[in-house]
């Protein structure tokens, strides 16, 4: 029983870091993507804006067509393999992006990203399983800060690199912190796994098909998508946002970067204690409080009059977000069959996916309607459906606590 405490917190630490590298892979050519095209060819105006939507999407939209299969193979073969896979995969596309000559190349390179997704998922199934039933909250929490912190503060790191370095010298630093992971997960990484043994002619069961709990897991799914576009729908006029705020400033990228990164500050900070909480009390009850928390600061960031208000603001939407992300991640933990846990989780990165896709969407469309404070009407409405879903989803939940 020692051995197995030291290496579920081993796993933790080290697929952490793996978290918030992948995390950073995903988001740090964001502040700089349409500077960078704008180099590597001569493109108009509206061409690098096509082109750049089109090198932002990419690998969201391959992840979430590809990270089922991915699932049922970790489930098949072991969730440290998949692991492996990820992390080298990535290393080596997103240190090639250094090298490009091309927005096109650039793009198939993001294709590529997508392709070689899986470790976010895949390190989430792996703690999942292999940490104390006890001890699952506090783990899938510290877990989804790495991921999450990552994905925030790739811009600001990003856009650090870039304005030190140069452009390129963003995907080679990444690609060689990615390789960094791979080695850690090869030595320091363990896993006991033991593969379900099927008769001869059985087939694999379709997704949720004969679980239980198949109703929660699904609504942790539309959650994690609500979340997801909740989050991102500021992301395309965040920068636009900050000018408008404060049409004096000389410094408007990295105010916008610093104020987009203050949230994964705060939910670093204060994820561990909402899932400690969530093991004592029980996780619905923190989902729900997030929620209703991210209504009222998404509400009162429509009426910000300055950037200062805007930064506070956003960095209550991450202690927000401390309630909510890790608290699905161990909800989903809590309540996956075994056998089929890896599937769970990468079907929620692709509910994931799908909301870091359509996210920048819905915001950049209210924006046309109702002006950048509309986003964040918007927003709070997205938020109580979100609510609404979530209380009729974990009924079953709330009869087991009671």
């Amino acid at each position: 029983m020692g051995d197995r405490a030291i290496n579920w917190k081993q796993n933790l630490n080290v697929l952490w870091f793996g978290n918030f590298i992948a995390g950073i892979g995903f988001s740090c050519i964001s502040p700089f993507i349409a500077l960078f095209i704008g180099q590597l060819g001569n493109y108009s105006t509206e061409q690098v804006s096509i082109l750049s939507g089109m090198a932002f999407a990419a690998p969201f939209l391959v992840k979430m067509v590809v990270s089922p299969l991915w699932g049922i193979l970790a489930d098949k073969y072991g969730r440290k393999p998949m692991l492996l896979r990820a992390s080298l995969g990535m290393a080596i596309v997103i240190g090639s992006m250094s090298l490009v000559t091309s927005a096109w190349q650039l793009i198939v390179l993001r294709l590529l990203q997508g392709i070689f997704s899986g470790f976010i998922s895949n390190a989430n199934a792996l703690v999942a399983a292999e940490t104390p039933k006890d001890h699952v909250g506090h783990a899938s929490g510290k877990l989804a800060t790495g991921n999450v912190s990552g994905t925030l503060i790739g811009p600001m790191i990003g856009g650090l690199i870039a304005d030190t370095f140069g452009y390129r010298y963003t995907f080679l630093i990444t690609g060689i912190a990615m390789l960094t992971a791979f080695f850690l997960s090869v030595f320091f990484v363990h896993e006991n796994f033991k593969p379900i043994e099927r008769k001869k002619g059985e087939k694999q069961p379709h997704f949720l098909s004969g679980i239980p709990t198949k109703q929660i897991l699904f609504g942790m799914f539309l959650t994690t998508l609500f979340i997801q576009a909740t989050n991102n729908s500021i992301s395309p006029i965040l920068s636009l946002y900050v000018k408008q705020l404060d049409p004096t400033s000389t410094n408007i990228a990295l105010t916008a970067g610093i104020i987009q990164a203050i949230n994964g500050v705060a939910m670093v900070s204060i994820a561990p204690f909402f899932g400690r909480l969530g093991d004592r009390i029980g996780s619905h009850q923190i989902l729900k409080f997030g929620l209703v928390f991210s209504m009222g600061i998404f509400f009162l960031t429509t009426f910000a009059q300055n950037v200062w208000e805007l930064g506070t603001l956003r960095f209550f939407i991450g202690i927000s977000d401390a309630a909510l992300l890790p608290t699905v991640q161990a909800i989903l933990a809590k309540y996956s069959p075994h056998d089929r846990i890896s599937q769970v989780f990468s079907w929620n990165q692709s509910f994931q996916a799908a909301g870091n896709v359509t996210g920048p969407m819905i915001g950049s469309a209210v924006v046309l309607i109702g002006g950048y404070r509309g986003v964040f009407i918007a927003t709070t409405i997205l938020a109580g459906i979100n609510l609404f879903l979530v209380r009729k989803n974990i009924k079953s939940i709330e009869i087991d606590k009671n």
